[in-house]
């Protein structure tokens, strides 16, 4: 008898599961027939009802491209790399749709700056702080050399090595909290319209001098600053990769 009610419990337990599988494998079946609209829409509910994954918002940022969407492709793989970093289909999907269209280079504003975010943004922050701790042990055992073995050459590797390892260890340490920072500080936001006009204040531009700057659609900025106004509604202050800093209505962007 007590099997039997064990049994009907893991049963009940297992019944989400099964359903989430199910809908997932039926959003797939529906994206293999270039159904796109119902894959769609059953990514999206499976999104609201069970939560989101990494790969769950790659294959959203897929069916928009599928459906010539692509700032709504560019929003879900920008989500998806802020969930799991090391998501390399994502990160290539995002690349390309960005190239088709035609974005500037938004990582940062030179190219060093580029190639160390898009380098250390392939992994994520646990990764990251566990190779800080590997190094760190490294580290270690290489002082462990140089002080208690005999041998000189050991000696020699434990001194090389262990200074080589302090580098490491301060690098891994900052990879980790420059990805976690990314992360968690829930400030990018992608633009959504064709093109936004930004202004110098909270407000509509009254003249060409309120105009600060124009950015087309897919840009990618961080939110630096709100206001609510109650005539003309949310703004927010945003800056661009290259560091310049104006203001635009909440309702244009989307925040990742």
């Amino acid at each position: 008898m007590k099997q039997v009610i064990i049994t009907i419990i893991l049963a009940v337990l297992a019944l989400p599961l099964l359903a989430d599988n199910v809908n997932i494998d039926r959003a797939n079946q529906a994206y293999k027939q270039e159904l796109y609209n119902e894959a769609l829409k059953l990514y999206l509910q499976e999104a609201r009802h069970t939560g989101v994954s990494s790969a769950l918002y790659c294959n959203i940022g897929d069916t928009y491209y599928r459906l010539k969407d692509n700032v709504h492709a560019v929003l879900y793989y920008e989500r998806a790399l802020l969930l799991d970093p090391s998501n390399s289909d994502a990160r290539f999907n995002l690349e390309f749709v960005r190239g088709k269209m035609q974005l500037p280079d938004d990582a940062g504003d030179s190219w060093f700056s580029n190639w160390v975010d898009q380098t250390v943004s392939r992994l994520s922050s646990n990764t990251w702080a566990i190779l800080a701790i590997v190094t760190f042990l490294l580290l270690l055992a290489g002082v462990a050399a140089y002080l208690f073995l005999d041998n000189v050459l050991m000696r020699k590797i434990g001194f090389f090595g262990g200074a080589v390892m302090i580098v490491a260890t301060i690098l891994a340490n900052l990879a980790a909290f420059h990805v976690y920072h990314k992360a968690t500080s829930g400030n990018g936001a992608i633009v959504m319209p064709e093109r936004v006009t930004l202004s110098t204040a909270p407000r509509e531009p009254r003249d060409k001098e309120e105009e600060a700057f124009s950015l087309q659609q897919g840009t990618r900025v961080e939110i630096i600053d709100s206001i609510a106004d109650k005539s003309s509604g949310k703004w927010l202050q945003v800056s661009t990769a290259g560091g310049h800093k104006a203001w635009l209505r909440a309702k244009d962007v989307e925040v990742i």
